[in-house]
C-alpha cells in the first residue's frame, strides 16, 4: 500500500512539471527582449541576413506554439537545446554548475542544523525563560530577514570592514585544484590540497550563513514545538521518576521522538535550498544553478530557466 502511494506521488509530479514548463516558457517568451538582439548587441554590427539565420537556427522565427512543441519534444528525449550565448549544450552547463549549488546547499544545511538543534532543545527545556524568549525572537528575525540582505550585511562586516572572508567565487584564483567530484571542499580533502581546503571553506562561510539562517530559524521553531509536546508525555515523566539523569531523559527519550517531524521539515528545506538560492548566488557571484537562472533570464535563454524552475517544484 505504501509503495502504491509513493508511486502515485511520483506520477503526480509529471503533469505538474509539464504545466510549470508551459507557464515558464510562455512568461519567458512573452517577456520584452529578444535573445538574438541581445547576442547581436554584444557582437557589434551585423547584417539583417545574419540575424535572420540565427532566428532560424534557434527556431525563433516559428510560431509560439511550434517553439513550445519543439522544446517539449526535445526535452522528453533529454535534449535541452543549446545556450544562445555560451554556445554549449544546456545540459552541459547545468552539469557544470550543479556541484556548486549542492555544496552551497550542504553548507547552508549544516549551518542551519548546527544552530537550530541546540537552540530548539534549550528553548524547550527552559520554556518561557529569558533564553527561550530571546531564541524565539531571533528565530522570528531569521525567518523574516531576506537572505540577500543578510548576505550584504555579512559582506560589509566580515569582508569590507574586518577583511576576514572573501565576498565572491568558490576559490582563490591563485590556487589550483584538481576537480574530481566538483565539490571543492571534498576535492581538496581527496587530493590533500590544504590551501585549497582553507580557501574553499572561507568562500563557503558567508553564502552558507546567508542561505542557512532561515533554515536554522524554521528548524529551531519546529524542534522546540516537538520537544515541548514530547516532554509532556507519560514515558518522559516515568524516565524522570526512575531517577535517570536529565541529559539522558532529554537526549535518549525526548529528542529521539521529537526529531520525527523535524526530519520531515529538514527534507523540505533541502528542496528550498536547492531551488531558492538564485539571489544569494548572484550576490556572492557563486557559480551555481541559481546564478545560471539569473543569467539565462537576462539573456532570454528559455531552456535553463524552464528546467531549473521545474527542478525547484
Amino acid at each position: 500500500m505504501r509503495t502504491i502511494k509513493i508511486l502515485e506521488r511520483v506520477l503526480a509530479v509529471i503533469p505538474i512539471m509539464f504545466v510549470v514548463a508551459i507557464i515558464v516558457f510562455l512568461f519567458m517568451r512573452l517577456t520584452p527582449g529578444d535573445p538574438v538582439d541581445i547576442m547581436m548587441g554584444e557582437a557589434g554590427f551585423v547584417s539583417a541576413g545574419e540575424i535572420e539565420n540565427l532566428r532560424q537556427e534557434f527556431n525563433l522565427d516559428k510560431p509560439l506554439y511550434v517553439q513550445l512543441y519543439i522544446f517539449l519534444a526535445d526535452a522528453v528525449h533529454g535534449d535541452l537545446g543549446n545556450s544562445f550565448v555560451k554556445h554549449a549544450p544546456v545540459s552541459k552547463l547545468i552539469a557544470e554548475r550543479l556541484p556548486a549549488t549542492i555544496e552551497l546547499a550542504l553548507g547552508a544545511l549544516l549551518f542551519g542544523l548546527a544552530v537550530a538543534m541546540p537552540i530548539g532543545i534549550i528553548s524547550a527545556v527552559k520554556q518561557n525563560s529569558a533564553i527561550d524568549r530571546l531564541s524565539m525572537a531571533g528565530a522570528f528575525v531569521g525567518i523574516s530577514m531576506p537572505p540577500f540582505w543578510l548576505g550584504i550585511i555579512l559582506m560589509l562586516i566580515f569582508a569590507v570592514l574586518l577583511r576576514w572572508l572573501p565576498v565572491s567565487g568558490r576559490l582563490d584564483y591563485s590556487i589550483k585544484l584538481q576537480s574530481i567530484t566538483g565539490l571543492y571542499v571534498l576535492d581538496s580533502i581527496l587530493t590533500a590540497n590544504w590551501p585549497a581546503l582553507i580557501s574553499s571553506l572561507k568562500h563557503l562561510v558567508l553564502p552558507s550563513i546567508s542561505l542557512g539562517a532561515a533554515v536554522a530559524a524554521t528548524v529551531a521553531r519546529i524542534l522546540r514545538s516537538s520537544m515541548l509536546e514530547v516532554l509532556r508525555q507519560d514515558y518522559v515523566f516515568l524516565a524522570r521518576a526512575k531517577g535517570l539523569p536529565q541529559r539522558t531523559v532529554i537526549v535518549k527519550h525526548a529528542l529521539r521522538n521529537a526529531l520525527i517531524p523535524t526530519v520531515t521539515v529538514v527534507g523540505l528545506q533541502i528542496g528550498v535550498l536547492l531551488g531558492g538560492n538564485m539571489i544569494v548566488e548572484t550576490v556572492f557571484a557563486w557559480p551555481g544553478l541559481g546564478r545560471l537562472v539569473v543569467q539565462a533570464i537576462f539573456a532570454r535563454r528559455f531552456s535553463p530557466v524552464i528546467f531549473l524552475w521545474c527542478r525547484a517544484q
